[in-house]
């Protein structure tokens, strides 16, 4: 199959379109880097022609709540509008555990904004909500400082590597669309605060990680099952401990 993955030099991107490629489909790379911006709508239209699916893990540059619904509104309709005269079979995005359970956090709802487009666009379409990264643990704990000291709530966390998550965003690509959602995990459950406790001191980390269950997360409290998936979700195959890039 012809599969354009958008955000496709990305970190989640670049590892989708390898994981496609080795397994024999045409995987296309499409972000700004390679002439196609969803948020402006150049490049679509090229990059679409021919295309069996269309993959979103684009990402927005900018986290203010402005900005983010911006750019996953917009880009979302321009790809839903390119998809649809092109006549793309399937619509796939990369989307977050926890965006019906934290409507108060910017970046959720813009997701969820993103997530109800897809929904009305009657285009068939698959949803891959996914845990956080290994890759952004080390963001997670510089966004959490004050005062030096790490301040995380004491909630459940279920981290992935990113290369089960391209695993996982590759299978449903490749597979007929679900018409709903699918829920994507890393193989082990942490409480979050242990984890990052644990995670500064494998770094050599001064810091102190504090124990705090009004601790925010991207400035917002979060409950205890708002970071992890339901029953039946894709467990990851990389455990924290063996992944590469624990330490780097």
């Amino acid at each position: 199959m012809k599969i354009v993955v958008i955000g496709g030099t990305g970190l989640i991107g670049s590892k989708l379109v390898s994981w496609l490629g080795e397994r024999g489909h045409e995987a296309v790379a499409a972000s700004p880097r390679t002439g196609v911006n969803a948020l402006t709508g150049e490049g679509l239209a090229g990059a679409l022609a021919g295309a069996d699916v269309v993959a979103d893990v684009s990402n927005s540059p900018s986290f203010e709540a402005g900005a983010v619904m911006e750019f996953f509104e917009t880009s979302t309709r321009n790809l839903i509008e390119a998809a649809s005269a092109a006549g793309v079979g399937h619509h796939v995005a990369l989307s977050v555990v926890g965006t019906h359970r934290t409507p108060a956090n910017d970046y959720f709802r813009a997701k969820l904004a993103q997530e109800r487009l897809i929904e009305k666009s009657g285009l068939p379409f698959s949803i891959v909500h996914a845990t956080q990264f290994f890759e952004f643990v080390r963001g997670i704990a510089d966004e959490s400082t004050e005062d030096g000291r790490v301040r995380i709530a004491p909630v459940l966390f279920q981290p992935m590597a990113g290369d089960d998550v391209a695993r996982a965003v590759g299978r449903v690509a490749a597979g007929p669309p679900l018409n709903g959602r699918v829920e994507v995990a890393g193989p082990e459950r942490f409480r979050m605060d242990e984890f990052f406790r644990e995670a500064l001191a494998s770094w050599g980390d001064p810091r102190e990680v504090v124990t705090d269950p009004h601790a925010r997360y991207f400035g917002t409290e979060v409950g205890e099952h708002t970071l992890v998936p339901d029953d039946g979700a894709t467990l990851g195959e990389i455990r924290y401990r063996d992944w590469p890039g624990r330490d780097a």
